[in-house]
């Protein structure tokens, strides 16, 4: 009998869900729209519904198939109360109980699991990606956001409360940019796609650079591709938007890398899609800023997750490293 499970992506806007064989492979995809109207209870219905949906589908083909249980990846997403918190994107507010209300949806899964969307990534590295042979990894996702996921010796680093390795929100620069948090100076104000918008805006003003191709672009309207479009056509603030934004990654990057001596760190989301424009300036960077003993002994990769499959396939990672 083929064992199968649910990967389940809930972002701002959609929640996107698939079917994934113990591969990584996505045998069929739906979702639904991550709603605004805050109703937990009318959106765990929907959601039920979907999943439903999806794995009848399936059975049809082959009914020689076993459901194991439903990976989440979420904003806020607390692994030990399975529970998201206080997730500021998301219309439901204060602490949602998502993982319980499933189990009383689907009663006959031993396997319901939740976690944040840098974990899920973490955990789809580490069962279907590049990180199959390795103990000790970090996986940073570059997106809208910064975030992490820290493996050490094959397991998750959760902390006490379920919300370690946040590490976009260490401090960068004392005072600097504010952060989508409130914060200032911190790591994903400046290494996120909506960061790299700002760095090219203060770029532009600081150079007056009308001539660049970025110029015509308002601030609403630009995006990380944009950037990486011009600088492949040789724009030079385009290009430096690149290096200043790789040379802060690999200071980040150090700071994990004193902290956990991983063996490598994956790089995860839009961004990364640029290549050598910001692999090359982050490793150089980090290089720079490592202690003598770590200097050459880490590898900064890409992630060999699908982009587009890749936050589904990480969620119902969840689902075999519970049955593990």
């Amino acid at each position: 009998m083929k064992q199968l499970t649910i990967g389940i992506d809930i972002g701002g806007t959609n929640t996107v869900i698939g079917v994934v064989d113990a591969d990584g492979n996505i045998l069929v995809k739906g979702g639904i729209d991550t709603p605004s109207h805050g109703d937990i209870n009318r959106y765990v219905k929907d959601m039920s519904e979907a999943i439903r949906d999806l794995i009848k589908s399936v059975t049809m083909v082959n009914p020689e198939v076993e459901i194991l249980g439903i990976g989440i990846g979420a904003p806020n997403g607390n692994y030990y109360s399975g529970t998201i918190e206080y997730a500021p994107n998301l219309s439901f507010k204060g602490v949602v109980h998502l993982v319980d209300l499933l189990k009383a949806q689907f009663p006959e899964y031993q396997h319901i699991a939740l976690t944040n969307d840098a974990n899920a990534a973490a955990l789809g590295e580490m069962i279907y990606g590049g990180a199959k042979d390795m103990k000790d990894f970090v996986m940073y996702t570059l997106g809208t956001g910064v975030g992490s996921g820290l493996v050490v010796n094959g397991d998750l680093v959760y902390g006490h409360d379920g919300f370690a390795g946040e590490c976009g929100h260490t401090t960068l620069i004392p005072d600097g940019r504010v952060c989508g948090c409130g914060g200032l100076g911190h790591l994903e104000a400046y290494c996120s796609a909506p960061g790299m918008k700002r760095t090219a805006f203060e770029l532009m003003v600081k150079y007056n650079a009308t001539d660049s191709l970025l110029a015509g672009k308002s601030f609403i309207d630009m995006e990380s591709k944009d950037i990486y479009d011009a600088a492949v056509k040789g724009d030079k603030l385009a290009l430096e938007v690149f290096e200043i934004t790789g040379k802060y990654l690999g200071q980040g990057l150090a700071d994990t890398v004193h902290h956990l001596s991983p063996e490598a760190i994956f790089l995860f989301g839009g961004p990364t899609a640029a290549g050598d424009y910001i692999f090359k300036p982050a490793k150089e960077s980090m290089e720079t800023h490592l202690l003598p003993i770590f200097k050459n002994k880490v590898k900064i990769l890409p992630s060999q997750l699908k982009t587009g499959d890749a936050p589904i396939v990480g969620a119902s990672a969840l689902v075999w490293k519970e049955k593990r």
